[in-house]
C-alpha cells in the first residue's frame, strides 16, 4: 500500500479483512477519506472527563466516574454542560502499519458538540495508536444547545493513516503553485501549514456571522431542516467596524477570508492557532476531504466555517486576522468519488453556513 490517507475503497477493504469490526454499515456511512463512527445503545453520564491512561480499559474508569447510564435506543436528550462517554458501534483491529485520528463532523462542530474519541489505554484523545484492537468510546458534551441523540447518530468521523501522510513546508508551496490551495494574493506559508483568516466584512447585508442563544430548545442531530435559525441563533452584522469583540464562553460562527481547494489526491485538516496569541479556539471540527472547493466537485473554493469560542477573557478579532492553519496530507490513492460529486454533500462551494439543521432563512417579501 502507498503511504498516505486511506481513501474510501480502502478503508471498505479495512472491514473486509476484520481490521474494522460493526453492525451493517449506512450507505453513507464511508466518506472519501474517512468513516462516519456511529453511536451506540448506552451512553453514560460521568462526573468529569478523564483519559483512562496506559494499560488501563475505559470500562474501568467508567466503574468510578459514571452517575447513571442513559439508553440510546429510542433516543435521549443531552444536556449542555454535562459530559457523557457513549460507546461507539465500530471496533478496531488495526494492523501494525495503520494508524488513525479523529475529528468532530462538520455539523457536529456547528452544533458546539464537544466530542473526542477515546481508546482503551489511551494517552490522548483522538489519537489511535498502530496496531490497535479493541473498544472505540465517544466522549459527548453539548456546550450550548441541548440536543437528541440515539443509537446510530453520527458525530465524529475517523481518518486511517499508513505511513507518513503530512506535507512539509517545501511540499506545500510546491502544491499550492500548481494548485492554488487557498485563493489570497499573498498565502501565509511556512511549517505549520497555511494560515487562515477571519472575514468581518460580511455578506451583501452585511452578515458576518451567528452567536448561539442560550436556553434554547433541543436539536435533534439526525433531522435536517427541523429548527428556525432565529430560534437558537443570533445574527451578528458588520457596523462599519472591522473587528468584533469575541465574549467569554460565547459561541461563534464565522467565516474564512480565503477560499480553500483540497485537491482530488490529497486530504486537509485545520488545527487551532496557537493559543499564545489568543485566548480563543476555532474549528472544532478540522477535516476536509479530497475535492472540497475542486471545479469538478461543484466548488470552485469554498470558504472554511469557523467555529470561534472565546475563553476566560474577552478577545477582540480583526478582519484578516490569522485564526488557523490547513495542514494538507497525501492520499494513498485518489478515493472512488470527490467530496461534493454525487454525495449530497452539504457543505460544498459554502460561504457562511450553519448546519444541516437550520432552514434557511425566507427572504423579505417586497
Amino acid at each position: 500500500m502507498v503511504p498516505g490517507i486511506l481513501n474510501d475503497r480502502q478503508i471498505g477493504a479495512l472491514f473486509d479483512r476484520g481490521n474494522l469490526v460493526a453492525p451493517p454499515l449506512d450507505e453513507d456511512q464511508i466518506q472519501p477519506a474517512s468513516l462516519d463512527l456511529r453511536l451506540g445503545k448506552t451512553a453514560w453520564r460521568v462526573r468529569a472527563s478523564f483519559l483512562p491512561g496506559a494499560d488501563t480499559a475505559v470500562a474501568n474508569k467508567l466503574e468510578r466516574f459514571a452517575l447513571h447510564e442513559i439508553d440510546l435506543t429510542t433516543g435521549a436528550v443531552l444536556e449542555t454542560g454535562c459530559v457523557y462517554i457513549v460507546e461507539l458501534q465500530e471496533r478496531l483491529k488495526l494492523s501494525d502499519d495503520i494508524s488513525a485520528s479523529a475529528n468532530p463532523k462538520s455539523s457536529t462542530g456547528r452544533l458546539d458538540i464537544f466530542t473526542r474519541v477515546i481508546t482503551d489505554g489511551a494517552q490522548q484523545f483522538d489519537i489511535v495508536p498502530k496496531g490497535y484492537g479493541g473498544l472505540l468510546y465517544l466522549e459527548v458534551s453539548p456546550r450550548t444547545f441541548p440536543i437528541v441523540a440515539r443509537s446510530g447518530s453520527r458525530l465524529s468521523q475517523i481518518r486511517f493513516r499508513n505511513g507518513e501522510a503530512l506535507l512539509d513546508h517545501n511540499e506545500l508551496v510546491t502544491l499550492h503553485q500548481a494548485q492554488t490551495l487557498v485563493a489570497t494574493d499573498k498565502p501565509n506559508i511556512d511549517a505549520r501549514g497555511i494560515a487562515m483568516s477571519i472575514d468581518l466584512t460580511g455578506d451583501d447585508s452585511g452578515l458576518i456571522g451567528y452567536r448561539g442563544k442560550r436556553h434554547t430548545g433541543v436539536v435533534d442531530v439526525d433531522k435536517k431542516a427541523a429548527c428556525e435559525v432565529l430560534d437558537y441563533w443570533e445574527p451578528i452584522y458588520n457596523r462599519g467596524s472591522a473587528d468584533l469583540v469575541l465574549d467569554p464562553d460565547e459561541f461563534y460562527i464565522l467565516v474564512s477570508r480565503e477560499a480553500v481547494h483540497v485537491p482530488p489526491d490529497h486530504a486537509a485538516e485545520m488545527v487551532p492557532f496557537d493559543p499564545l496569541v489568543g485566548e480563543f479556539r476555532v474549528h472544532y471540527a478540522g477535516f476536509f476531504d479530497p475535492g472540497f472547493g475542486h471545479a469538478a466537485a461543484d466548488g470552485t473554493g469554498a470558504r472554511a466555517v469557523l467555529e470561534v469560542r472565546s475563553h476566560e477573557v474577552p478577545f477582540i478579532v480583526e478582519h484578516g486576522q490569522i485564526v488557523g492553519r490547513l495542514l494538507y496530507e497525501r492520499m494513498s490513492e485518489q478515493p472512488s468519488v470527490l467530496y461534493g460529486a454525487d454525495l449530497r454533500s452539504n457543505y460544498q462551494a459554502q460561504g457562511l453556513k450553519l448546519s444541516k439543521h437550520f432552514r434557511p432563512i425566507a427572504a423579505p417579501a417586497n
